[in-house]
């Protein structure tokens, strides 16, 4: 093989790639689709987007579907959101939605709600089909102590307008959910709640409870009441258990304070009793001191032994006739 045939077969390989690179960063195939389709978009532009870090299918193929739909969309607008950080497809299928449902809605609004991190798509989606939130069980204690337990439904309706900063799902569950509370603890007796369920939606539907959300209240149902404890007897019950102890602590508290009283009236008596005992254990040395001194003679001190002799006696006489009368009487 001579070098004019190696040079030729390196020409045609050169070739062969720089056709594969070529056609690899210029989307030729994507640029014969936008034409085709009626949308003037420049091989430049879609080279630019390749050096800006833009994948051209992301941008060139949502122009084309707005293109389609009728909508006044430039490729400078997509990309801008796309660079962004927007989902360009879900932006444009919102803005058909919009358009086929008669809802103004405007493409940098559009984009802002996307950006915002909602589904911009079903918002419109919701606007046209709305949306029934179900809440939890929510228990109330109406004014008899009995506790009642309610369930909703609420309607409701994305509202464009004030999808960006209005508050979400949770924040009208939250207000249904006091709504109820305040609904059923207004109520004298519980039974009116169970008997009139729709007192509490018309209640809670009056209270305006969508401001600053982003959503619209179309209703609210009550898709169940159930009847809970009995809050008030529970509570009537603790308070006469805690009065009950209560009660205890101070019996045991006086208890303890007579038992301290009559230890005290017990060490006292010991001690008057040993005081006794002591008196009466001097009078035998008081006596032979007065014996000794020549204060008293022996016929005195004779007289003194005989009258506690018959003192005794009749002490022991009264004694033997109360136990006779006692038995007696029995």
């Amino acid at each position: 093989m001579d070098a004019s045939a190696i040079l030729l077969i390196g020409l045609v390989i050169l070739g062969l790639i720089f056709l594969g690179v070529f056609f690899t960063f210029v989307p030729i195939a994507l640029w014969i689709s936008a034409l085709a389709a009626g949308v003037r978009v420049s091989i430049f532009t879609l080279i630019g987007m390749r050096l800006r870090r833009v994948i051209p299918s992301r941008v060139v193929n949502p122009l084309i579907k707005a293109h389609k739909a009728g909508l006044d969309v430039t490729t400078n607008q997509l990309e801008s959101h796309y660079l962004a950080g927007g989902n360009v497809d879900r932006v444009v299928n919102a803005l058909i939605a919009a358009e086929r449902a008669n809802i103004e809605l405007t493409f940098e609004r559009c984009a802002a709600i996307d950006l915002a991190g909602r589904d911009v798509l079903e918002a419109v989606q919701m606007s046209v089909n709305p949306k029934v939130i179900e809440t939890p069980f929510i228990a109330g204690v109406a004014m008899d102590g009995i506790e009642v337990k309610a369930k909703a439904r609420i309607t409701v309706r994305a509202n464009i307008e004030r999808l960006v900063g209005g508050a979400g799902e949770d924040t009208i569950i939250a207000r249904v959910g006091e709504g109820i509370v305040s609904t059923i603890g207004s109520s004298d007796n519980h039974k009116k709640v169970l008997e009139n369920p729709d007192l509490i939606s018309q209640t809670v539907l009056g209270k305006g409870l969508d401001s600053g959300t982003a959503f619209e209240i179309l209703s609210i149902d009550i898709a169940d009441v159930d009847i809970g404890k009995n809050i008030g007897a529970e509570l009537q019950t603790e308070q006469a258990e805690a009065d009950k102890k209560i009660a205890q602590a101070k019996a045991e508290e006086r208890r303890a304070m007579a038992v301290a009283q009559e230890q005290e009236m017990l060490a006292r008596v010991q001690e008057m009793k040993a005081k006794v005992v002591e008196a009466e254990a001097q009078v035998p040395l008081a006596m032979s001191e007065a014996l000794r001194s020549g204060n008293i003679g022996v016929m005195d001190y004779m007289n003194i032994k005989n009258i506690s002799a018959d003192t005794e006696m009749r002490d022991s006489i009264g004694k033997t006739n109360k136990d006779h009368n006692d038995t007696d009487q029995y």
